[in-house]
């Protein structure tokens, strides 16, 4: 078998024995909380990794953008949530072709985006499914007031073509809890958002079968919230460091990404081979560093280029030119994205290697 250490660099690396224990944990957490699993795949964009969630209970998927969708489509996934708003003619006459695969909710914050989906749909005697994004308070996407919901899912049920399904949110805000932590308030308030615009949905007589939520922190408070139906998490597969920052301990992060020591200077300086082209620029702490090293706490990950990561060690280092390092990035998602293919591992030993299906399909 070959080493991690045998792979050129920068290569991404995933533990598979974390890997498939975060997954089988997540889809209890859900199953105990008596929700259903609809993860979102824009973390690891990986068909190899979807049916691993689908095998463990997963109802179907989620994704970020209709080219994910296609992917995972043609890739023999029959359920897919495309959690955005689709837009334009160009992605309309795509979405009915995707239809002919697949299964397919979209997310709707109005009406001008829905109708020529609508129409299209109708058209081509497809149903599609109507999925209205309520802002819990990202301040992103979504409706903003509960009259603005209503309202549109009112329209949403007069138009052809669509069948409204429900209401869903992601409560991205959650991350901005005290010390970084995550907000345990925020939750409770997102839920109880959700919970009414549903009931006063039926009030109207608008059925609301599906009250969705999705966010990696907010699985553990929410999976046991009444009144919602559906948990959509995504980065949880791999974690990251700023899921560690927020308590996820180190045996849980899946994802690390091989460099190598290119340059060591005498003044403590040490440079590898993987720059915001391996590891994305996301640095959203307040030491402005870019990952973590694994066993090597003295190094600090403090700089960064295209093509170089700048290290700084804190004490003494034993590293040399060409030894090979392991870094968590900051943030899986967009580290994932700068990859062509992954490399899964048994401890350190190599397992296989899966091909990232849609990495780039930002369209």
């Amino acid at each position: 078998m070959k080493s991690l250490y045998d792979l050129d660099t920068p290569t991404l690396l995933v533990d598979a024995d974390r890997l498939e224990r975060n997954i089988a944990d997540m889809a209890e957490r859900v199953r105990a909380g008596g929700k259903t699993l609809r993860p979102h795949t824009k973390t690891h964009k990986t068909p190899e990794i979807a049916r691993m969630q689908a095998a463990a209970g997963a109802s179907g998927l989620t994704v970020a953008k209709l080219g994910e969708a296609e992917v995972m489509a043609y890739a023999g996934f029959k359920d897919i949530f495309i959690a955005n708003q689709l837009v334009g003619a160009i992605k309309v006459a795509r979405l009915m072709s995707l239809l002919e695969h697949a299964r397919v909710r979209v997310g709707f914050d109005s009406f001008e985006a829905a109708a020529p989906l609508a129409k299209a749909a109708a058209a081509h005697g497809f149903r599609l499914g109507a999925m209205i994004e309520v802002d819990t308070g990202l301040g992103r996407a979504g409706t903003r007031s509960l009259e603005e919901t209503l309202m549109l899912a009112r329209q949403i049920s007069e138009l052809d073509g669509l069948d409204f399904l429900g209401i869903f949110t992601h409560e991205g805000h959650l991350y901005r809890g005290r010390d970084g932590g995550v907000d345990a308030e925020a939750a409770g308030r997102v839920a109880t958002q959700m919970r009414a615009t549903a009931e006063a949905l039926a009030g109207q007589g608008t059925d609301c079968k599906e009250v969705s939520v999705g966010s990696t922190p907010g699985a553990a408070l929410l999976s046991v919230e009444p009144g919602l139906t559906e948990l959509r998490p995504g980065v949880y597969v791999f974690n990251d460091r700023t899921q560690m920052r927020r308590g996820t301990p180190l045996d849980r992060c899946a994802l690390t990404v091989l460099a190598t020591v290119t340059s060591v200077r005498s003044d403590g300086r040490i440079v590898v081979d993987a720059g915001t082209k391996s590891m994305a620029s996301d640095s959203p702490f307040a030491d402005k560093t870019y990952g973590e090293v694994m066993d090597h706490p003295e190094l600090i990950f403090e700089g960064i280029s295209e093509e170089h990561g700048h290290l700084m060690a804190s004490r003494g280092t034993t590293l040399k030119v060409g030894e090979k390092v392991r870094i968590i990035p900051n943030h899986a998602c967009t580290c994932v994205n700068m990859h062509n293919s992954l490399t899964t591992l048994r401890g350190e030993e190599v397992e296989d290697t899966w091909y990232i299906a849609a990495r780039g399909k930002i369209r």
